[in-house]
């Protein structure tokens, strides 16, 4: 494993200040479109290369997708810098969707294979029990209580949770939380478990997308916004005069690959992905979140 800087909760949420730089995402080979993913970009930027006759024994997912001919793979799409679909051009970018592009290009598939997904918080595990995707990428936070129905290889980044307020907001950090503030985030979500586990006196509110959260916040309905802060920093570069980033995270959050459970063979085939991709990783991070400047160290996986 390639190691670089050091990733501390405030370095993290930095690099998504790039969220709205956009970086193309390429895929290897053709640069073509899969399924619903849009034009993927050049190839020729990507820092990873599709597999050729790839076997993996033992794994039931690998032979479904080698049945059907393509790779399913669940994402978010709306956060910026890390898994992000504009509708205009219908392209998809962020570190996240380029992890997942890579786990395809080392089961051998290329971009024209991969369909993408988006699939919201709350839904992730039930998706993956249920076979609608194959694996899952974005922001997916790794804890027991969801090991219990799924597996996760990784992890691949660490990141914390942090507030996102309003501009004139006197809210400085999770400490100035109380009855009269609402904080808001995904249905299913870490951040949200976490504040009606160590805020039960805080007023939540939860939908199925981080956007519409932050909507409630210019608008007034919501005193604060909460998720990882890689993705807060994301909306606060869209809408500079209206809203802000405060305080210091306050948890860490370890990003999985999201599993079918007892596919221990696709497992460690990621983690071993991960562990000697080191440079592709490396690559990956610098042309979505590089030039933040940030330090960083690619974690090392959990072969559990």
């Amino acid at each position: 494993m390639r190691k670089s800087r050091t990733l501390t909760g405030i370095g993290i949420a930095a690099a998504a200040l790039l969220a709205l730089t956009g970086c193309q995402s390429g895929t290897p080979g053709d640069g073509g479109t899969g399924g619903d993913g849009g034009d993927a970009g050049a190839g020729s930027e990507n820092p990873w290369t599709v597999a050729t006759d790839v076997k993996l024994e033992g794994s039931p997912t690998f032979d479904k997708m080698t049945a059907d001919g393509k790779v399913i793979v669940g994402v978010k799409e709306d956060q910026p810098g890390l898994g992000y679909l504009d509708v205009t051009t219908n392209e998809r970018t962020g570190f996240d969707v380029d992890i997942a592009r890579w786990v395809a290009a080392s089961l051998g598939f290329d971009e024209d294979a991969i369909e993408f997904k988006a699939i919201p918080s709350a839904n992730r595990e039930q998706a993956i029990v249920n076979g609608d995707i194959d694996y899952y990428v974005g922001t997916y936070s790794i804890n027991d209580k969801r090991k219990e129905q799924i597996d996760f290889a990784g992890p691949y980044f660490i990141t914390g949770q942090g507030l996102l307020v309003a501009k004139d907001s006197e809210i400085t950090g999770e400490a100035d939380l109380n009855k009269d503030t609402t904080v808001c985030s995904a249905t299913g979500s870490t951040p949200i478990q976490n504040i009606k586990e160590n805020f039960p006196e805080v007023p939540t509110k939860e939908y199925d997308l981080y956007s519409l959260c932050v909507e409630d916040l210019i608008s007034g309905k919501v005193q604060a916004v909460t998720t990882d802060q890689a993705i807060l920093i994301g909306y606060a570069a869209k809408d500079p005069d209206l809203i802000k980033v405060v305080g210091e995270p306050f948890s860490v959050e370890k990003y999985g690959i999201g599993l079918p459970k007892g596919d221990d063979a696709l497992r460690e085939h990621i983690n071993t992905m991960l562990t000697d991709g080191g440079d592709v990783w490396q690559g990956i991070f610098d042309k979505n979140l590089g030039d933040s400047g940030i330090e960083v160290e690619q974690p090392a996986v959990d072969n559990y």
